[in-house]
């Protein structure tokens, strides 16, 4: 699949069905506790970095069609509620990743990178902040949101820092996430005013809409430290590895 065609190669829809495989088993190791470190009340994602990465070596489509599988298959084994992970976590995972594939071999400029991760990693702090003010989010759970993001904001400088070839792929994590998370928060929500969502993700009926501004944090803050630091690494492996996977390099 070439950047802008969107169409896939041999290559790419095996790439698409393994990392929906590995997402979808990862997942659900995650959900058991295997591989999901958790700290109070907030249980954190690193498996996301599995479609991040098929995203930037194979393409926007291979990694957002795998991410979209993959989520839906795991989605079946937890809590096993077809509508919810249809409206919710399949597209708001197609999109996300999508997002990041396209913006990891953007060829965007360094200000106007620089300007899209400022304007994203804003939005959850200050949504966080206002929830917080307002008494609708406990002061620990919005502790550790915010030193989530304020550790992943420091790897991200350092690392782009380090590693410079990355910075697109960094920049897309940032929008990406971001997508994700605004499409994970509002549709949960809106899930809840017509349905009562399952108890392995909260459960709940007819939510405040505040809710989605938690949600929309919860997902943020639990996943970004993990595209962040393992990222660049994975991804550096795999170029050296193999040169002609990641064909938007060098760009």
């Amino acid at each position: 699949m070439g950047g802008g065609r969107l169409r896939l190669r041999a290559i790419d829809v095996v790439a698409t069905a393994l990392c929906a495989a590995l997402y979808a088993a990862l997942g659900y190791l995650a959900w058991l506790g295997i591989v999901c470190p958790a700290v109070g009340v907030v249980r954190f994602w690193p498996v996301v970095v599995v479609p991040a990465v098929f995203a930037t070596l194979f393409g926007p489509l291979v990694g957002g069609l795998g991410a979209a599988i993959g989520i839906f298959v795991s989605d079946m084994l937890i809590h096993g509620d077809a509508l919810l992970s249809l409206t919710a976590g399949v597209p708001a995972n197609f999109l996300g990743f999508y997002t990041l594939g396209k913006l990891s071999r953007s060829g965007l400029g360094p200000s106007e990178k620089a300007i899209l991760r400022a304007l994203g990693l804003a939005i959850p702090p200050l949504i966080t902040a206002v929830l917080c003010a307002y008494g609708l989010l406990p002061l620990m759970v919005g502790l550790i949101f915010a030193l989530a993001c304020l550790i992943s904001y420091g790897c991200l400088y350092v690392a782009i820092k380090m590693a410079p070839d990355w910075e697109d792929y960094q920049t897309g994590s940032v929008i990406g996430l971001l997508v994700g998370s605004i499409w994970i928060g509002i549709f949960v929500w809106l899930y809840s005013q017509f349905f009562v969502l399952p108890k392995v993700v909260g459960g709940g009926f007819r939510l405040p809409f505040y809710a989605a501004g938690i949600w929309m944090v919860w997902t943020f803050s639990t996943e970004i430290p993990f595209l962040v630091i393992l990222g660049p690494p994975i991804l550096e492996a795999c170029s050296r590895a193999f040169p002609n996977l990641f064909r938007g390099r060098g760009r």
